[in-house]
This record gives structure tokens, sequence and C-alpha cells, in this order.
């Protein structure tokens, strides 16, 4: 696998973070703000209007189905048995709304469900099961390996490999990356929480959960149409066929951790002998261009949960908080 493959993947997930933090520097420490790092992120010519990570995507909704069985686990309204809709958005990574669907080394689905203060939940799901690195600063580091060397306008991959070298929590996610092979429709994909967060259950017990959305059994594995790969939207176009025809239906997995599980490290997956719960199913029933749809101005961010759920001391997370805001703050007076 090459070095550059690698760093274009983790470069990918690695967008998702960016908070205020410090970082070594040779003259000692200096702050880094979730501007300065949307900035970075966004580069010399940013896509005005558009969202600084997964620029490129769609709008979807449809309603979850669910079965009740979270119930014991959290007192959401969303988990009691019952229907609450969504408007949600499916996406590839990178900065560029144009950019080819099947080039993206990530897929991601957000999702906005229920309503109001108490009852309102956001999440912002991926394929990748857990990030590279688990804090803010191990981050910057990896931008700053991943830069182009300004001698030579390219990537460095000794500078590249010795980051990873000296970061072995990467390994988990190189092992990922490595038996990763994406599907041929997004709704065949799993799409994963990455982050860990608390089910506040009827009774005050708290859980420790990880979720991930799932293709039900009987999803048709092979595309609706066939791809196009000089279809920069191809992805998008087969989606868009598919739920015309019936929903994509995913069902949403939740994976409970053990007191030997650390909630607040997003770079080591759980053991699969964890027990699960299947909380019920996401129908997709809707899709069209993000300029049609409901989804353009939804800031997914992480931390929006409803009464029941409670987030993680996990600093990646509120990093994610933090980019997203920023993005959407400045694609918001872009759009002025």
């Amino acid at each position: 696998m090459s070095v550059f493959r690698y760093a274009a993947v983790v470069l990918a997930v690695g967008s998702l973070a960016g908070v205020i933090y410090a970082v070594a520097s040779g003259a000692g420490q200096s702050s880094v703000t979730a501007q300065r790092f949307v900035n970075l992120q966004e580069g010399a010519k940013p896509h005005e209007g558009f969202r600084r990570a997964h620029a490129k995507g769609f709008c979807v909704a449809g309603e979850f189905l669910s079965n009740g069985k979270l119930a014991p686990y959290s007192t959401a309204q969303v988990f009691q048995p019952g229907k609450t809709g969504f408007v949600g958005r499916m996406s590839i990574a990178g900065t560029n709304p144009t950019a080819p669907d099947l080039r993206s080394p990530v897929r991601s689905l957000a999702l906005n469900l229920g309503q109001g203060d108490a009852d309102g939940w956001r999440t912002a799901m991926n394929t990748p099961p857990v990030m590279a690195v688990g804090t803010p600063e191990a981050f910057y580091e990896q931008l700053s390996a991943l830069a182009p060397d300004p001698a030579t306008g390219q990537r460095n991959p000794q500078r590249i490999q010795s980051f990873f070298a000296s970061h072995p929590e990467t390994q988990a996610f190189l092992a990922w990356q490595k038996s990763y092979v994406p599907t041929q429709s997004l709704a065949t994909e799993r799409y994963h929480s990455i982050n860990a967060f608390y089910l506040l259950g009827p009774k005050g017990q708290r859980q420790a959960v990880r979720w991930a959305a799932v293709p039900a059994p009987d999803t048709p594995a092979q595309p609706l149409t066939a791809l196009n790969p000089d279809d920069p939207d191809a992805l998008q176009a087969e989606f868009l066929a598919r739920v015309k025809q019936a929903p994509a239906v995913f069902d949403l997995i939740f994976t409970l951790a053990d007191p030997t599980d650390n909630e607040n490290d997003p770079t080591v997956p759980w053991p699969e002998s964890r027990p699960t719960v299947v909380a019920g199913q996401l129908l997709i029933r809707a899709a069209q261009p993000e300029t049609k749809g409901q989804c353009k101005d939804i800031n997914f961010d992480p931390l929006v949960l409803p009464t029941g759920m409670a987030a993680t001391e996990d600093p990646i997370l509120r990093a994610r908080s933090a980019a997203y805001a920023e993005s959407y703050r400045r694609r918001a007076r872009e759009s002025l």
C-alpha cells in the first residue's frame, strides 16, 4: 500500500477534527484555534458556500423505526417504540464539491432526527470504525507531516512514515484501511459513529455505546445502475435511482461497552464479543441534490444530543463539533 494512499485516507477522516489546542513548535507552545484549523483545511482557494469537509453530498429524508429495544438503556424519545422522521446527508470526504464520487476514500451518512432541544439528535457517521489518532494535538502533528514540502511542493514520504511510526495508535486504523473495499453503492456501506457516547437510562444508569448503520440483510449488493467510472456523480446517481424504486434500509446497531473499554479513545476498536442491540431501522425514502433539499443549512454537530444521551470526554468528539461550527459560520456568511 502506498504511503500516499494511506495519507489520503487519514487526512480525509482527520478532516473531522479541529478545536483550540496547543502544539509544540520550535518556539515553544502555540495556540491553534478552530479558525486556524479550518484555514489550513480549506487552503488558499476555498470553495465558498460549501462545507469545508465533506463538501460534496446530497440530501436524504426518511424515518427511523424504533423497536423499543434500547428503551431500557435510554430515556430518549427517539428510542421508544415508534417512528421519528429525519433529514440527512450522504457525502464523500474532501473539500472539493465537484470531486469524483468513486475516488473518495471515505463515505459518510449524517442525520438530523427529531425536533426541539429535548428530542433532537444529530449524528455524523463515517465508513471507518476508528480514528487514526486520539487527540487534537496528535492530529495537528499529522497534518504537519502530510503537508507538502515547501521546497518541492510534494509530500515527504519519510516524514509521513516517521509520523506513523511514532504514533502506534494509528495501527487499528491502518488495519481497517488495508482491508476496506469500497462497495458499489452508498446504500451498501456500513457507517460508524466512530466516537462513543453515553445512553442515560430510566433508572439513572449510564452505558457507553458506539453505533453503526448497517445495510439490512436483504439489501441488494449490486448497484441498481451500472457505475460509469467517468461520471463524477456515479454514486449519487445510483443512490437516487435506487430510492425511487424502494427505500434504502439500514439496521441501527448499538455496541455496548464493558468497564474495560475506554470510551474516550476513538482509535481503539472494541472487541466483537461485546453485546449489541439492534435499536430499529433507518428507512431512506427520498434523495435529492443538495440545492433542492433541506440538508444544506444543517450543521450536523455530533454534540446535539437528546435528553437520554450524553457526550463522553473524548477530545476528538469536541474537536469535531468545533470544526463543524466554524465551517458552518463561514459558509453561512458566504451564502448571504
